[in-house]
């Protein structure tokens, strides 16, 4: 299945379902921050979810409720990818490399990141 990118309101909506698990727009609206947008907003933004395939719905009666068909995991993974292969010519090195030049990354944030690559064992070929 191809996943398609998110727009920031759509992503927003995810990640309320990726925790709820499935949900109906009132509880989808619920979790959102004040102000909140209006029911029918939150409700196209999912009927263009599910056009996209990455949310279904059970129905109950007259109304639906939610699900995600993608996991949060498989769709950081596809961002990333995305990213890379657009901006990074699929190369982690130039992601990395763009992280360590342009952001400043602090001393605890490189700590982070090597005590992560020794405990994954990422720095042996």
């Amino acid at each position: 299945m191809e996943i398609r990118s998110l727009t920031r309101a759509e992503a927003e909506i995810m990640k309320i379902l990726w925790k709820l698990q499935k949900a109906f727009v009132k509880e989808i609206l619920a979790q959102m921050p004040d102000p909140k947008p209006a029911y029918n907003t939150v409700a196209t933004f999912i009927k263009i979810l599910e056009k996209k395939n990455i949310v279904s719905h059970i129905t109950y009666g007259s109304t639906h409720q939610y699900f995600p068909l993608i996991t949060e995991e498989e769709y950081k993974r596809h961002e990333v990818e995305q990213l890379m292969g657009n901006y990074f010519e699929n190369s982690a090195a130039n992601l990395v490399s763009f992280f360590f030049n342009d952001k400043k990354l602090n001393a605890n944030e490189l700590d982070e990141i090597m005590e992560f690559v020794k405990k994954n064992n990422l720095g042996q070929k």
